[in-house]
């Protein structure tokens, strides 16, 4: 049978369907694509989100070796009937945090300068924005493979799109913004793809290195050490001693933590680890960032009497390892302080307008072909429009019903009834719409946010007053968008 004839006997509607289909899966991708986009350019300042989060909470920029001694004894109080902690973490103050957090394998405290308990860390809307940029709240494993394989796909997409335009740097500076919308979306893609091409290439690389890097974990652990996983991480972060499950006195972290304000005076200590604490074969890591270098921090490790064991060598190890440990700073933008934070939410925020230009771009040549995208181009509107709103209600179900809200379940709902809505009556989709209740919702949140909490910390007048400019800019624009479509 030859092709013609193949073509000729497949029913219409099949190929109709397969069409759909095809344009769903893009649509699909490029909608996963947007959404941990906006998400990694709100939680590149995630520790700032924290403190808008719960702006309440007494802070201190100090916690002391003798702090840190006592905190552990006071976090471990409260687990009584709890399953026994087997990690214990505390995360020094910084200058964007400047509180000292204690966790356990069940709970999480902030502490104050003497080292009690101060409250429950309960930033729970800060970390469903993490787990979607992370890992789409997903199982983690699955969602970060995930995640990895569509940071693959941007980088394809951001080479191949250079590649299709061999003007596109020659024209990196002409912008025709008020010519046909059509024409002006084409060149606002072409722009911001330029212009922020080494940032991108470099956070999706690191996103896809990241993710993947559980694959890969994988199929080592598969093929070297019958499955086991620990050896293979183990030759990166390092190896935890032998396990011994008899009980000892809790671990002199004060000790360790002066050793290494002593011994490495040049490095600032941001984590405390206690490895099975309690027990005869807990030990202690100390993880210190180093200034002026792209690793997140050296682990230096100690025995339970808080002497000083030896270090994993992420700062002057193998190539492989300070190179792993460097992938995360530069994923995150978490060196150089405000002003580089800044940089990565806009060029964040720039590669989301890449990615809902590109979509709108193809999906308008769907239309000029005569394919049908009524029912596409609502999806594509919840998506661009309706994800921002949905991260905006579920702060407010946060707000209003506390830090176990439902958030994850809330988002994909709204999203979910969008969608749905999309698919069933696109007629009741309208843009301009969803973009002027993203602005309304905007802005209410940041004044009513100043007005309850009354908070002049500098960083959260700054989240309040931004929250206020993108609505005011988002309203804006959609008021352009009905008078456009008004004269067309």
């Amino acid at each position: 049978m030859d092709a013609g004839m193949s073509n000729a006997n497949t029913p219409p509607n099949l190929v109709k369907r397969a069409l759909a289909g095809h344009a769903s899966i893009g649509l699909l991708a490029g909608a996963l694509i947007y959404l941990i986009a906006i998400t990694g350019s709100i939680i590149v300042i995630h520790e700032r989100w924290q403190r808008w989060e719960q702006p309440n909470i007494a802070e201190s920029s100090i916690l002391t070796p003798a702090a840190a001694q006592a905190s552990i004894s006071a976090a471990l109080a409260l687990e009584q009937g709890l399953p026994k902690t087997e990690h214990l973490y505390i995360r020094m103050p910084t200058h964007d945090l400047p509180r000292a957090v204690i966790t356990t394998d069940n709970k999480a405290w902030y502490l104050d300068g003497e080292g009690r308990i101060a409250g429950r860390e309960a930033h729970s809307w800060t970390e469903f924005i993490m787990a979607l940029h992370i890992n789409l709240t997903l199982p983690v494993v699955l969602g970060m493979i995930l995640v990895g394989i569509l940071g693959v796909a941007l980088a394809a997409l951001l080479v191949t799109g250079v590649l299709a335009h061999p003007k596109i740097f020659k024209d990196a500076f002409r912008l025709r913004a008020r010519h046909d919308p059509q024409l002006a979306r084409a060149d606002w893609h072409n722009r911001l793809g330029v212009w922020t091409l080494p940032f991108a290439l470099a956070v999706s690389l690191t996103g896809a290195f990241i993710g993947l890097s559980y694959a890969g974990a994988g199929v080592l652990a598969q093929a070297y050490t019958s499955g086991d996983l620990e050896p293979v991480y183990a030759t990166i972060f390092g190896e935890e001693p032998e396990h011994d499950a008899a009980p000892a006195p809790l671990p002199n972290i004060a000790r360790a933590l002066e050793t290494v304000q002593t011994r490495f005076p040049e490095t600032f200590p941001t984590y405390v680890v206690v490895h099975d604490p309690g027990t005869r074969g807990q030990f202690v890591q100390i993880i210190a960032e180093h200034p002026r270098r792209l690793i997140y921090g050296e682990a230096y490790s100690f025995d339970g009497t808080g002497a000083y064991v030896g270090k994993v060598g992420l700062s002057d190890g193998t190539f492989g390892r300070q190179a792993a440990a460097s992938t995360y700073t530069l994923h995150f933008g978490s060196f150089g302080g405000l002003p580089i934070e800044l940089a990565y939410m806009l060029f964040g925020l720039a590669l989301s307008a890449i990615t809902a230009t590109g979509t709108t771009l193809w999906l308008r040549k769907r239309q000029r072909k005569g394919l049908p995208t009524r029912r596409l181009n609502a999806a594509w509107s919840v998506v661009i429009w309706g994800i921002p709103l949905a991260l905006v209600l579920t702060a407010w179900l946060r707000a209003l019903a506390g830090p176990d809200a439902p958030l994850v379940a809330a988002f994909w709902l709204c999203i979910a009834l969008g969608l749905l809505v999309a698919a069933l009556e696109p007629a009741r989709i309208q843009q301009t719409w969803l973009m002027k209740a993203l602005g309304v919702s905007l802005a209410v949140t940041g004044l009513t946010h100043a007005v309850y909490f009354r908070v002049f910390a500098a960083g959260t007048m700054a989240l309040n007053l931004g929250l206020i400019i993108a609505a005011i800019m988002i309203i804006m624009i959609a008021r352009r968008s009905a008078v456009a479509q008004e004269v067309s």
